[in-house]
């Protein structure tokens, strides 16, 4: 569990912190909005009305002391740059960046952002993975270099085992888990036969995910 704090309660704020908070972390939720603040402190573990542009606020709220800070500020991207930079100057050990251009991204990059997201960018790629092949049922970035596809037992795989399909040597990806009806497989052993109709979960790097991506 981790102690993160989301800077920015617009849809995209709200929505993270709410997943994160899901998921089972302590999650502080920071907006100028009151009325936000309100809505949110009944999901959140605490929810608070601050500029985030004021280093006294950021201390008062104890900044540091979290692992992950999200700066998910709107459109106005001078707020998000102080911010970072505030955020940088004061220690925070990791800082993750909403942008929405370019420019932005490479702005707070060099004020020593840890991690940018598009959200609209990156949504737009998932939704475009699903629907170029039917085969992918679900994009998740794990990171700038991994990330994991729930996808259909390809027809080459199909009753054969893992070692047997060399998967791992072929593509250089791990199957985590198999989804076979109501039945969960987890970490499956190489001896495990894939059906036709399964749904398998894998992780890799991006760039051997992409080759998977083409062939499936």
């Amino acid at each position: 569990m981790k102690q993160i704090a989301v800077l920015g309660l617009g849809r995209f704020g709200r929505s993270l912190a709410k997943s994160l908070e899901d998921m089972g972390h302590e999650v502080l939720g920071v907006d100028a909005n009151e009325e936000i603040v309100d809505e949110m402190s009944e999901v959140l573990t605490n929810a608070v009305q601050a500029n985030v542009q004021e280093e006294n606020a950021l201390r008062q709220l104890g900044i540091t002391n979290f692992d992950v800070v999200v700066v998910s500020i709107g459109g106005d991207i001078q707020a998000s740059i102080m911010t970072t930079m505030l955020l940088k100057e004061m220690g925070v050990p990791y800082i993750v960046c909403k942008v929405t251009t370019d420019l932005h991204a490479k702005i707070v990059s060099k004020l020593g952002a840890d991690r940018v997201i598009f959200p609209e960018r990156d949504m737009g790629i998932r939704l475009a993975r699903s629907i170029a092949n039917s085969d992918i049922l679900e994009f998740i970035e794990l990171s700038s270099e991994h990330s994991m596809l729930e996808i259909h037992t390809p027809q080459d795989w199909a009753e054969h085992t893992i070692i047997e399909s060399n998967v791992r040597a072929r593509y250089g990806i791990y199957i985590v888990a198999i989804r076979r009806g109501d039945e969960m497989i987890v970490t499956p052993g190489p001896s495990e036969t894939l059906h036709k109709g399964d749904i398998l979960i894998v992780i890799g790097s991006n760039d051997q995910l992409e080759k998977l991506d083409s062939q499936a």
